[in-house]
């Protein structure tokens, strides 16, 4: 097979770029190594910016979002038994998010991939990247006893943390960075109604906790638990009696509990692998760095990535202009590192460490209070929450 753009994961990065670069006349194809059934029973986040938005609907994916999706112009912190609102309409210019969960995202646009016959390739095995340095690099994987080639121009890895595109970057090239927090997320997703009609954060000295919801009968919720837990430590009555314990009595006195229908824990890391482009191949999203889910910026950051490919993509093969290509990884990453910044000071103000010093405890407390009482910063958390500009 030959086309122009090779593309390693069958996510929503992955899905979306391939989308985009069809619709302006660039060939791709899509191996992801999971069933499709696999990839859309992914339970990850939904709360979109606008500039993700945007990008959704310039792919000609975006009625449904629009239809069924929620726009939000706040979000609530609770703490000390009460709660504060984040007016991000107000604080960021006009500006607002969508809550949109990742898997009907994807549901869109495997569903637009379809309607226009784009090529991918699920259950995908033993991919490796060949040439990467040349002007004629290739892709191979196995389907049963043969190895099958793909000729291409360049090579996209969209494929994840754990995928083949960053391992195919020497060792002396890359340079990695991480952190990786001293607890994880234990979610739950219940066919029940929201208790709050927007997102609430709540820094608790039990732990955090947070209220999120997929639509007016689907509600996620979280709480900070330690590594050491399994879900199997966690029956839904805890879980519920747990989350109660986190909230302010009025949230928790109103919240309908019901079984769970999907239950996890995710530990949490901030990772950045530098640089994103080596010869040919181009990382994109969770292949190049991971954030915490406090802020929201995995998906967002993800979907930046590939707006600044597909433009240069499109600046490469409509004008003959490389400047993008050349510029991709500095830009990408400029843009990366502050969705870092900001996951970080998100989970740092609002979880609780478990080797904090009583001094940081009171630089932690501080940080929110000046949070809520400073209109400056609340412009710089609404600014930073909607999503910087592309």
């Amino acid at each position: 097979m030959k086309v122009q753009v090779c593309i390693i994961g069958g996510g929503p990065s992955g899905l979306l770029l391939s989308q985009l670069l069809h619709l302006k006349g660039i060939d791709t194809v899509v191996l992801e190594k999971q069933s499709r059934e696999y990839v859309l029973g992914r339970i990850r986040a939904g709360v979109l910016e606008h500039g993700f938005a945007a990008l959704m609907r310039e792919a000609q994916c975006g009625e449904r979002m629009d239809r069924e999706g929620e726009i939000h112009e706040g979000f609530f912190i609770a703490h000390g038994g009460g709660m504060s609102r984040v007016d991000l309409h107000k604080y960021s210019g006009g500006n607002s998010v969508v809550v949109y969960g990742q898997t009907e995202l994807t549901r869109d646009l495997y569903e637009a991939r379809d309607r226009m016959n784009g090529k991918v390739l699920h259950n995908v095995e033993g991919v490796t990247l060949h040439d990467l340095k040349s002007d004629a690099p290739y892709v191979t994987y196995r389907d049963g006893d043969r190895i099958e080639r793909i000729d291409c121009d360049y090579v996209i890895g969209a494929d994840g943390f754990h995928g083949v595109s960053r391992k195919s970057i020497p060792k002396d090239v890359l340079r990695e960075y991480e952190r990786v927090y001293p607890f994880g997320w234990l979610g739950v997703l219940s066919r029940t109604r929201p208790v709050s009609p927007e997102l609430i954060y709540s820094k608790h000295e039990r732990g955090f906790a947070l209220c999120s919801l997929r639509s007016q009968v689907l509600s996620r919720y979280y709480i900070q638990v330690p590594l050491t837990d399994t879900v199997d430590d966690w029956s839904d009555e805890a879980f519920w009696a747990e989350l109660k314990r986190r909230l302010p009595e009025d949230v928790a006195g109103r919240m309908i509990t019901g079984p769970s229908i999907e239950k996890s824990i995710a530990p949490l890391r901030s990772f950045v692998a530098e640089p994103m482009r080596y010869g040919q191949l181009f990382l994109a999203g969770d292949a190049a760095h991971i954030v915490p889910p406090t802020g929201a910026r995995g998906l967002n950051s993800a979907a930046s990535d590939i707006y600044y490919l597909y433009h240069a993509m499109l600046g490469h093969y409509q004008n003959g202009d490389d400047t993008g290509l050349e510029g991709y990884s500095q830009k990408a990453l400029a843009r990366v590192w502050k969705a870092q910044r900001f996951s970080w000071w998100m989970t740092t103000m609002l979880h609780k460490f478990p080797d904090n010093l009583a001094y940081e405890d009171k630089l932690q407390s501080t940080e929110l209070e000046y949070l809520l009482s400073s209109e400056a910063a609340m412009g710089s958390l609404a600014e930073n929450y909607v999503g910087l500009p592309f």
